[in-house]
């Protein structure tokens, strides 16, 4: 997440979350109430409703119609008319999927982050997101075979190879139980910067109650 927050309280008139958006190069902030917590987000589209809501001057253009909401927002003069709300927000503890996930299933582009009384502590976006994705090949591969191989699932270095390209994972090796296999996998997929994985896996005893084969 990126802390410290450009923020606004729900007092701040119309004028200066302009200025506030444009000064901090940014395209939304969290509205916050007198505790900190957030109640919802202002972003250059909320503050373009005021515009588009106006008659043209030169007659040229009809008069807009807008929903009831539209119209409210249009009218607003402080942040807590204008923002959207509520605020959808994650906890620090969030993984990139968890947070990646209820962006796509609200359709939202940013998550303010609150602790556990609700305050603002940072806010993550869309392209804090995909970042993830830009880390090195090298460094998903270590951190692979020495914290989930190793450390996690004590295998030997020499049960498993990995490869990653491009952030896409390739396992081959062998372990004693089949059902191991898609914990491996699993495990493989949470680790920040993969793509995909893909298993060339072989296993001893068919602990799943399918047919065995040898490792």
């Amino acid at each position: 997440m990126t802390r410290p927050v450009v923020q606004a309280p729900r007092e701040m008139p119309f004028k200066e979350l302009v200025g506030l958006l444009t000064e901090n190069d940014v395209t939304a902030v969290p509205v916050v109430d007198g505790s900190g917590r957030p109640i919802g987000l202002v972003s250059e589209a909320d503050l373009l409703r005021k515009s588009a809501g106006q008659t043209d001057p030169s007659g040229l253009l009809p008069v807009p119609r807008l929903e009831a909401w539209e119209r409210a927002k249009a009218e607003g003069a402080r942040a807590d008319a204008l923002m959207s709300a509520p605020a959808v927000c994650a906890r620090p503890e969030w993984t990139v999927v968890e947070a990646a996930r209820v962006m796509s299933d609200r359709n939202i582009r940013r998550l303010p982050v609150v602790d556990e009384t609700g305050k603002l502590l940072g806010i993550i976006t869309r392209g804090d997101l995909l970042r993830v994705f830009l880390r090195h090949d090298d460094a998903i591969r270590d951190e692979i075979e020495r914290d989930l191989l190793r450390r996690t699932l004590r295998l030997a270095p020499s049960a498993m190879t990995v490869d990653v390209r491009k952030g896409e994972v390739t396992l081959d090796g062998s372990v004693e139980a089949r059902s191991l296999i898609p914990v491996i996998v699993r495990l493989c997929r949470s680790v920040d910067g993969v793509v995909s994985v893909t298993e060339h896996i072989a296993y001893g005893t068919d602990d799943t109650g399918g047919a065995a084969t040898a490792a």
